[in-house]
């Protein structure tokens, strides 16, 4: 082993192992926290000048969202079964495994958008369709819906190459393309929308365009970061041809992701359908507070991401006493994010409506909606962080049964059912009603876990008194080995 680098692997593992808890929790999660935070503001920003253009364009791109977020579920998910075979294959020093993952990676991204460019081009008209028969909001979101699945390949291309750059710790160079991205898009999107500076106004489709030209952008400078910064991979297409069992592997860690990120956009479908037996002003406004509530959800799964390398380092260490300082710590910082949440939210509707100039029409669907949704926050930050432990202990299956419970099993049956009351303010109490049943079951798989993974690790004191008996079991030294390079 080259000494250099087993140097930087046992400080890894010390700064994992030694740093105070606090400190380490907040070294590990603040780039992420910020990164999230930079994706909400632009999607945030997008809605406020699209409403300028009113409530056929702000319902317009809400209804288009769940392919949106289709998008994000399968470039994540097959970017997480990329980040981990990768990792792995780093870690077991396989340079040549590392450099197929990593192009077998970049052609599932394409091979993925070219599926979203022929839904784009046949089905997106379709798709609105089937949730309003209004026709200025099926133009709107066909057009829009059209641009991002055609050129999609600029979001698929930008995960799977900020994954290649996360994988070998190279995460401030993803800050850098994730902030590029999202400032084209911003600017972009006053100029296109509304034709300044020479350019015609484009409206909706100006909005579109702005998107994906900001991730086109964005993946163009992770490829050179990649291609110049990168040198544990190599990205060439020359004499490429995919890799059955590599892909096969890739799909079989990104799936259940896949899977679990999906859920939200068949929520989002079934209760946009819901909220259009109303009105469309009521979908507009379900579409906006989904991006508002980002920015308190956002930083707390930011917050969950870095918590899972402390606790999965310290379960293969045995350290008791670390792992449960880290959760209780966890769960403290996301109540106190929540909190803060639901209290702006409580106290400010009508000013978080008025970033979006909302009319009066929609601050009558939008102020009980903000307050009601809200709730769900109080419960809500201690399932995240739940979610962030079973992925920790390697109990994934565990994030996906709670997904589907909450977003399938709960929120959908729960909004149909109160729709039928005929006040459209009785629906928004779907989600604190789900967030209770969440909490329910975190809490119980928790408590399981804690019973079968933690409490039989010795605790310090008597590993102290046992100083011959080793604690860290042989299978966890490769897993730990190939996780922290």
């Amino acid at each position: 082993m080259n000494p250099t680098n087993h140097v930087n692997r046992v400080q890894k593992e010390n700064k994992l192992g030694v740093m105070p808890i606090p400190k380490l929790l907040i070294t590990m999660s603040l780039p992420l926290i910020l990164s999230m935070l930079v994706q909400a503001f632009y999607n945030v920003v997008d809605s406020i000048f699209v409403a300028r253009m009113g409530e056929d364009a702000l319902a317009a791109v809400s209804l288009a969202f769940p392919i949106q977020q289709l998008m994000i579920a399968v470039s994540s998910g097959t970017a997480v079964g990329v980040n981990a075979i990768l990792s792995r294959s780093l870690g077991e020093k396989d340079a040549e495994r590392a450099h197929q993952v990593s192009n077998n990676g970049l052609f599932l991204a394409f091979f993925s958008a070219l599926l979203f460019v022929v839904f784009g081009l046949f089905f997106a008209g379709r798709f609105m369709e089937m949730q309003t028969s209004q026709r200025q909001i099926v133009a709107f979101g066909q057009d829009y819906l059209r641009i991002c699945c055609v050129f999609s390949f600029g979001a698929f291309g930008q995960v799977t190459l900020e994954r290649l750059l996360q994988s070998t710790g190279k995460t401030f160079y993803t800050m850098i393309t994730q902030m590029l991205g999202a400032m084209i898009n911003i600017v972009l999107d006053p100029i296109l929308i509304f034709g300044l500076f020479g350019f015609p106004a484009m409206g909706v489709a100006g909005a579109a365009i702005a998107t994906v030209f900001g991730q086109i952008c964005a993946m163009g400078l992770a490829f050179y970061f990649n291609a110049t910064k990168n040198h544990e991979i190599k990205l060439v297409w020359k004499g490429f041809s995919p890799n059955g069992k590599i892909i096969k592997a890739i799909y079989w860690i990104g799936i259940p992701s896949i899977l679990m990120m999906s859920i939200s956009s068949v929520t989002t479908f079934g209760i946009n359908k819901i909220l259009l037996a109303f009105s469309s002003t009521a979908a507009a406004v379900f579409g906006l507070y989904f991006k508002l509530q980002s920015f308190v959800l956002m930083p707390t799964v930011g917050l969950g991401s870095g918590m899972i390398p402390i606790v999965a380092y310290n379960l293969g260490a045995r350290n008791k006493e670390r792992i449960m300082e880290a959760i209780k710590i966890s769960m403290a910082y996301a109540a106190g994010i929540m909190f803060i949440g639901f209290a702006v939210c409580q106290l400010f509707p009508e000013w978080l409506m008025g970033i979006f100039d909302a009319s009066d029409e929609m601050l009558r669907f939008g102020v009980p909606a903000i307050k009601i949704i809200s709730i769900h926050f109080l419960f809500a930050g201690f399932c995240i962080v739940s979610i962030s432990i079973f992925n920790a202990m390697g109990y994934s299956i565990l994030s996906l049964l709670l997904s589907i419970s909450r977003q399938i099993v709960i929120i959908l049956p729960a909004a149909y059912l109160l729709s039928k009351l005929g006040d459209v303010n009785k629906i928004w109490w779907a989600y604190p009603i789900a967030e209770v049943g969440s909490l329910t079951m975190s809490v119980l798989f928790l408590k399981y876990l804690l019973k079968k993974e933690i409490h039989p690790i010795p605790s310090e004191k008597e590993r102290s008194q046992k100083p011959g008996v080793k604690y860290w079991p042989a299978e966890h030294e490769a897993l730990n080995d190939g996780y922290n390079r």
